[in-house]
């Protein structure tokens, strides 16, 4: 037993030392504008609180990766408190920072406080940069590259700024927001001076932010650019990454060196600007660039990493992930038996008493129990600021719904003064929900867009967090705070989806199974989506759903009528000449999206008009959907030939909003014999390794599989056939049953009349039982035949009744 242990540590420490890729998030959400510093064997961090308060939340970590909150070192302060430099000199702790027009400085002798009241500077400017210099001189740079010297303590200043740094000159057709020297970070290192600084603006478009280093053998300068900037930047929209800037340099205890920045999640700039850190290499020339891997750092035992969001308010004082909003208000609070009292202020959410706590996830879920006390308004809200926020209140009589800071509606609360209010936010569409007892929900309002309650549009460099409410007079409990990442578990699903076509309609078609063995059909067994509605072709084939890793389902359709001429949707046989370009020649894609498999976003992608070198495409077939973690990104892969010649399967990145393919096509996997078609691959990660099925037209169609250690290529052939089938089958699809270690392979036996599904098992994807074909095994149909060219995926109760009773209702509205 003991030598198990043993080999079971040695490997747990050989893989946390493996190599990663980067940038990654340490800090998702809103952890803006960060400051790091090393003590020994232990790193500090902080970051800008603006109106939040109290400020400036201090995280500790061992490894750079794992942070966990250990205070707030500023409970009250004047205006907005942004971009800090927190440091150690001389045995105390200080954090430099600007806010209401000019810059402060507190301090501690412990890092976990008390902490100083603030005290002013009385100098201009922001985003406040400590340095020393050999002979212990203080000095403090601030934005537009200007500098001015401190006094010993660190308390005031001595003398004027002056200017001594200009920036660094960026090619004028960079879209940004502005010049905007700012955030001047400095080190020391190898015998210069090392000015890291931001530019380009924080927010605004996709590319506006950037990291530029300079360096000088004095502190004053003159400042040297680097050869190798920008050191970080977002070169296009298709970054996962935007706004990219705002670095601070730090080196670990091996004497490795990283860079720690922020940026917004593409698309997300509700979340405000996470953390994301990079390792730095130094050039042979002496400066610093970012590089993709580097080896974490080896820590003896981690720290617990994150805030925990939920509260039982079990404790006397407020937790470390409430703030107050423009105010610092611990009075108006009492904490008595597992509940949160807070007296009112105000009447609407713009000035009502807020509490507010950071999110970090794209999808989540959140609530609390409200007793709204006599006269008070009291709710659960996402709160940006005073002109941008959502959510719902009640005084006990009735439900206030606000769509957003102008626009609002009421309905009855039948409830009373307490219930519980839930939003669940799915990559910013809300949900707003109220119940008694957490058991039964009524919804007030769904799909509601909150997307544009950002920076961008309402200034202020905040994000949408989420706030409870107490306005009016008295006070308002809360208890039991829940939150939680939404995107559901294998432990959560309970049910099984299937899409198909059928050559018949050329539509879309779903059944759900409740036990992966036995599927019914949606509407009566009719098409769920109409082809002739959402394809140029006036027709799909050969769907598949996948559930992405935002939560959301992403389905990915063949743009092809196969019988346009027959239907009348077009006079000819194929869209082209078929001798040229083949059999069922096409060009393009239906993509959709959608948050509870009824409401769907379309997008329809045509390859011939992405660029010259796809002008003749032969066709694009049986796409896929997956997630390349090694990227970061989805994935569509699909079948493709160039005019008549052989096909092969090939692969692009897609955004997450499923509505622009960000690559031109590149092949994923291509038979060894290049005059054989491979088509309808679909791949499935298992552990460590991908599998993708495929068809071979090597002699009959059927099906074969290779693995790879990646999701975009480098798949090795195995010859073996893996069908039962003794005639062409096609259309492989590989889904786990839940809560098993067994995966089913189904495919689409085309060749038999009708045409049917056959399925096999397997735990190892080595050993395969076979189940035989729909009503011919254990699989069952109940209320329809001849599916074609399917694809099944887990989901859960709620899911599986709300479009079963949203189907329902549609086949009883129409009997009407």
């Amino acid at each position: 037993m003991k030598k198990i242990l043993l080999i079971t540590y040695v490997f747990t420490i050989i893989t946390t030392l493996a190599a990663q890729d980067y940038p990654k998030a340490i800090l998702p959400g809103d952890y803006p504008d960060p400051t790091v510093m090393r003590e020994g064997e232990d790193y500090y961090m902080t970051h800008s609180p603006f109106y939040y308060a109290p400020g400036f939340l201090i995280w500790h970590s061992r490894d750079l990766i794992n942070w966990e909150p250990i205070c707030r070192a500023m409970p009250e302060y004047e205006g907005s408190a942004m971009a800090p430099d927190l440091l150690k000199y001389k045995g105390k702790y200080y954090i430099y920072y600007p806010a209401a027009g000019t810059n402060w400085v507190i301090w501690a002798t412990d890092i976990k406080g008390p902490w100083s009241k603030p005290v002013d500077l009385k100098v201009s400017g922001i985003d406040p940069g400590h340095i020393t210099d050999e002979n212990g001189n203080r000095y403090l740079y601030v934005n537009e590259g200007e500098v001015i010297q401190l006094t010993e303590d660190g308390l005031a200043t001595i003398g004027e700024k002056k200017q001594v740094y200009d920036g660094w000159k960026y090619p004028e057709q960079w879209e940004t927001e502005c010049m905007c020297l700012e955030s001047p970070k400095l080190n020391y290192h190898n015998g210069y001076y090392y000015l890291t600084s931001a530019q380009g603006g924080t927010a605004g478009p996709a590319t506006s932010h950037m990291v530029v280093a300079a360096r000088s053998k004095s502190i004053l300068g003159p400042w040297e650019n680097s050869p190798y900037n920008p050191i970080v930047h977002t070169y296009s929209s298709t970054d996962n990454w935007w706004s990219k800037g705002h670095g601070t340099l730090i080196d670990d205890v091996n004497g490795n060196w990283w860079i720690i920045y922020h940026a917004y999640a593409k698309g997300y700039h509700t979340l405000g600007r996470s953390t994301l850190i990079e390792p730095i290499e130094w050039t042979s020339d002496g400066w610093y660039r970012t590089k993709s891997t580097a080896k974490p750092i080896k820590v003896s035992q981690k720290i617990k990493h994150g805030l925990q969001l939920s509260d039982d308010f079990d404790r006397p004082q407020l937790g470390l992930q409430w703030t107050f909003w423009q105010e610092y208000a611990p009075a108006s609070l009492n904490f008595i038996n597992q509940t949160l009292m807070v007296k009112a202020k105000g009447n609407t959410p713009a000035n009502a008493r807020l509490l507010l706590t950071t999110v970090e996830d794209k999808n989540y879920e959140t609530q609390v129990t409200v007793n709204v006390g006599v006269g008070n308004v009291a709710g659960l809200v996402l709160f940006y600021n005073e002109k941008a926020y959502s959510g719902i209140t009640s005084d006990g009589k009735k439900f206030t719904i606000y769509r957003d800071a102008e626009n609002k509606f009421e309905v009855p609360n039948k409830i009373g003064k307490k219930f519980i209010a839930k939003i669940q936010n799915q990559g910013n569409r809300i949900r707003i929900q109220v119940s008694k007892e957490g058991t039964e929900w009524i919804t007030l309002v769904e799909n509601l867009n909150v997307s544009s309650l950002h920076h961008n549009n309402y200034k202020g460099f905040y994000a949408l967090r989420i706030g409870l409410l107490s306005a009016g007079k008295g006070g308002a409990d809360f208890s039991r705070f829940r939150y939680r990442n939404a995107i559901p578990q294998e432990k959560d699903m309970s049910a099984y989806l299937m899409v198909c076509h059928k050559d018949e309609t050329h539509g879309l078609y779903m059944a759900v199974s409740h036990d992966g063995y036995t599927f019914t059909a949606l509407n009566d067994g009719k098409p769920v989506m109409a082809g002739d509605t959402i394809a140029y072709q006036k027709g799909i084939r050969d769907p598949h759903i996948y559930r992405g890793p935002d939560g959301a389902f992403y389905l990915a359709m063949t743009d092809l009528h196969v019988f346009a001429k027959r239907d009348g949707y077009r006079e000819t046989e194929w869209e082209r000449d078929g001798k040229v370009y083949g059999w069922g020649n096409n060009r393009g894609l239906v993509l959709m999206k959608s948050w509870d498999l009824i409401n769907w976003k379309r997008t329809n992608i045509r390859f011939d008009q992405m660029s010259a070198a796809m002008s003749e495409i032969g066709c694009a077939w049986a796409p896929e959907v997956t997630y390349d973690e090694h990227k970061g990104k989805l994935m569509i892969y699909f079948t493709m030939r160039f005019k008549n010649e052989a096909n092969k399967l090939y692969y692009v990145y897609v955004n997450d909003d499923f509505d622009t393919i960000e690559t031109l096509p590149q092949i994923l996997f291509e038979y060894p014999n290049e005059k054989v078609s491979a088509i309808d691959g679909d791949i499935t990660k298992v552990g460590d390794k991908y599998h993708l099925f495929y068809v071979a037209h090597d002699g009959p169609a059927g099906i074969k599989h290779a693995v790879s250690d990646r999701a975009n290529g480098n798949f090795e052939f195995d010859p073996r056939w893996y069908d039962y089938e003794p005639k062409a089958c096609e259309a492989p699809n590989v889904w786990k049953r839940i809560g098993e270690d067994k995966w089913v392979l189904m495919y689409d036996v085309y060749s038999v009349n009708p045409h049917n599904f056959a399925f096999i098992e397997t735990s190892d994807f080595v050993n395969f039982k076979n189940l035989g074909r729909f009503n011919e095994g254990v699989m069952k149909t109940t209320n329809f035949t001849a599916p074609k060219h399917g694809a099944i995926i887990q989901i859960t109760t709620s899911e599986a009744e709300k479009l079963e009773n949203y189907w329902e209702q549609v086949k009883n509205y129409t009997l009407y």
